[in-house]
């Protein structure tokens, strides 16, 4: 049974012969569009610090050679630009080139499409972030078409990479702080949810999967986003959820956890022993083995101080215990 299948059945809830696990060696592979941009490569701009320009005009900033950074300036300063900001052109075939060249290369592998950004994402990168917070109920309007103008360009992303035999979408969304949503479910409900649904629905349409990730807690709207058609939520924090949270989720829907052991805190224990207990509690309460649940790898432990080796204890135990008999 080679990774696709592996993978197909995990989701399925069919009863894989093994966990799928995206440590090494991964049963995915990930292509996306890839806009030319010469500015979006990383430089150095001072001692401690580094910047780049993304394909939508973000300035980029980041203290450490490794993460993933954070906007500190966003292209769309006033709203009264709203209508004409120009946006990247994600239509474009010649931008899956690359992408579909993986895709081909690997034919017994996961492919996974990766969407670069999401409405919300985007949006707040557009925007300064607490200013955005505001718009979303000052500035209704305006941020509606804003909102309108980037789901424009995912639905281009999910038809083109349904194109080049993407087996599913992934996006990268945070929703939420340690200890609530960004926004109140109702406001959520209000404009994103519809969103999530039509997107949802047209990756379906497409013979596509969907794969969420997102940080922080954000447990009231799983339900919702399970009810618009998440197939797999991408969690590094599974225990800010709870785990037995999540296996309450998977008892009526046929939905996926993708998790590594807990990087915020067990893998911060330091504590081979905590480590391996969490793994198989995973497994035990998620997988089961008829499915359902994916082994993750944080892939930035110099991030959050971490050694890499607290991670490789944990795929060595989701790799020995996660093993269907027979």
């Amino acid at each position: 049974m080679n990774s696709r299948e592996i993978v197909r059945r995990t989701l399925a809830f069919e009863y894989p012969q093994r966990v799928a696990h995206s440590f090494e060696p991964s049963d995915f592979v990930f292509g996306g569009a890839e806009i030319p941009n010469p500015l979006d490569a990383w430089h150095k701009v001072g001692e401690h610090e580094w910047q780049r320009t993304d394909e939508w005009g973000n300035v980029w900033d980041r203290v450490d050679e490794t993460s993933k950074g954070q906007v500190i300036q966003g292209v769309l300063e006033d709203l009264s630009q709203v209508a004409t900001c120009p946006l990247p052109d994600y239509a474009d075939p010649a931008h899956y080139a690359h992408a579909r060249e993986i895709f081909v290369s690997t034919p017994t592998q996961w492919h996974i499409g990766s969407v670069q950004g999401f409405t919300f994402k985007m949006a707040q990168q557009l925007r300064k972030f607490d200013q955005y917070l505001m718009d979303l109920i000052t500035e209704v309007d305006r941020i509606h078409l804003l909102h309108n103008r980037i789901d424009e360009q995912i639905c281009w992303q999910i038809r083109r990479l349904s194109e080049i035999s993407a087996d599913s979408v992934m996006f990268w969304e945070d929703w939420g702080t340690q200890e609530r949503t960004f926004i109140s479910p109702r406001l959520w409900r209000q404009e994103f949810k519809p969103r999530f649904q039509a997107l949802c629905a047209l990756a379906h349409s497409q013979n596509l999967y969907v794969i969420m990730h997102s940080c922080g807690k954000m447990t009231a709207l799983i339900p919702d986003l399970i009810e618009c058609g998440i197939d797999v939520f991408q969690f590094d924090q599974p225990r800010i959820h709870g785990i037995d949270t999540l296996a309450e989720f998977q008892k009526h829907n046929r939905v996926t956890f993708w998790c590594p052991v807990d990087i915020q805190t067990t893998l911060q224990t330091h504590d081979e022993k905590i480590i391996r207990s969490e793994a198989r509690e995973l497994l035990d309460k998620l997988w089961k083995p008829r499915g359902g649940f994916i082994a993750g790898l944080y892939p930035d432990p110099v991030s959050i101080g971490l050694e890499p080796h607290w991670q490789f204890i944990a795929s060595d135990e989701f790799s020995q215990y996660g093993v269907r008999d027979s």
